[in-house]
């Protein structure tokens, strides 16, 4: 009988959950589970399985005790089984090549703002994942239903990552940024002098999404001027149905599905030519939900001569593997890797973006 972890593989059904988009409430029952049962030691565990007892324990309900208990007796849970079986999808030679040479994520969120992990939970995923890095970009303070971060909690949060950056496996860091909001005239929904101390600073339009045309193009131009950008986020705010992806279900707090908005308005040719202009990436957002940019727009920004971030935009461990729906879009269009800045070792990624300042 060979030994298995059961909460390593409660936690591994909680990711494979997240990256399906599955609901929020079974991801939940799963990570809960795996909390709950990870204090417990495993003669208790064994002990409460042969008697049936595993869901006397808080947090643990019948599928996840079902689980507990295959897991112990040495056999693949049969939940995860399933859910391994169905969960690989082959990726297109160009695709592959694309999220092979993607060493980090850009963009990426924790349980300080509106993600629902922590930190290291999401660190040790992208370790799993092979990534060398990942952005750790929570949402600024405007931003009050994402819980956007003040200036002090985001003190605090560079000295949390700081610690944290010592004890993670060797070769694997968290670099510092943040989802800042381009506010209603171009500025930056943050302290200058904060975001100076970031690795790197996503950009994103978050309010007054149908601003007019004319509009909308000041705000985004404003925002690219800026030094302390280097990453224009999600470029047209778009929200698709998630199951136009062949996803369903909601992966995080406040990201619902179903629920569609249409594209802003701004003139692409500029906003696209002031990218390439000050040497500012565009993200390629690979959430099933916004899939943005639409790649008529993808495609400008390549025939200008834009750099590129391919980002999962993850707000739970399992997003983290969403990079290959990006990957693919940007595949489709003709993205080289060369062109995608998180292909780029940490040290030049972090180079680049303190070039803007």
């Amino acid at each position: 009988m060979a030994d298995r972890d059961p909460i390593a593989d409660l936690r591994r059904i909680a990711f494979l959950l997240e990256r399906a988009n599955e609901g929020t409430f079974r991801v939940r029952a799963f990570r809960s589970a795996a909390s709950a049962l990870a204090g417990v030691a495993r003669e208790e565990l064994v002990a409460r399985a042969a008697a049936g007892t595993l869901t006397e324990l808080t947090g643990v309900g019948e599928v996840t005790a079902r689980c507990v208990a295959e897991s112990l007796a040495g056999e693949e849970p049969v939940y995860l089984r399933r859910l391994t079986a169905t969960a690989d999808v082959d990726l297109d030679e160009a695709t592959a090549a694309l999220r092979s040479a993607l060493k980090g994520d850009c963009h990426t969120h924790s349980d300080w703002s509106d993600g629902g992990s922590p930190i290291e939970e999401m660190a040790l995923a992208a370790v799993e994942l092979g990534h060398e890095y990942f952005v750790l970009t929570d949402h600024s303070p405007r931003l009050t239903v994402a819980r956007g971060l003040s200036p002090a909690k985001l003190r605090r949060q560079l000295d949390r990552v700081a610690a944290l950056n010592g004890s993670l496996p060797p070769g694997f860091r968290v670099l510092t940024g943040i989802e800042v909001d381009i506010l209603e005239d171009g500025s930056l929904d943050q302290e200058p002098d904060l975001l100076a101390r970031l690795d790197v600073v996503v950009a994103s339009v978050h309010s007054g999404l149908r601003d007019d045309r004319a509009r909308m193009t000041r705000r985004m131009l404003r925002a690219i001027e800026n030094p302390h950008v280097d990453i224009l986020g999600h470029c047209t705010g778009r929200k698709v149905p998630a199951a136009k992806s062949g996803l369903t279900g909601d992966g995080d707090r406040g990201h619902r599905a179903g629920r569609t908005r249409p594209p802003s308005e701004f003139d692409a040719a500029e906003v696209f030519a002031a990218c390439t202009a000050y040497d500012k990436a565009v993200e390629i957002n690979s959430r099933p939900d916004r899939l943005d940019p639409p790649k008529r727009l993808l495609r400008q920004a390549l025939e200008a001569g834009c750099r590129f971030a391919i980002d999962s935009d993850a707000h739970a461990p399992g997003q983290l593997d969403w990079l290959r729906y990006g990957c693919e879009r940007a595949a489709r269009c003709g993205v080289e890797p060369d062109r995608v800045v998180n292909t780029w070792p940490a040290e030049k990624l972090r180079e680049w973006a303190a070039g803007h300042g």
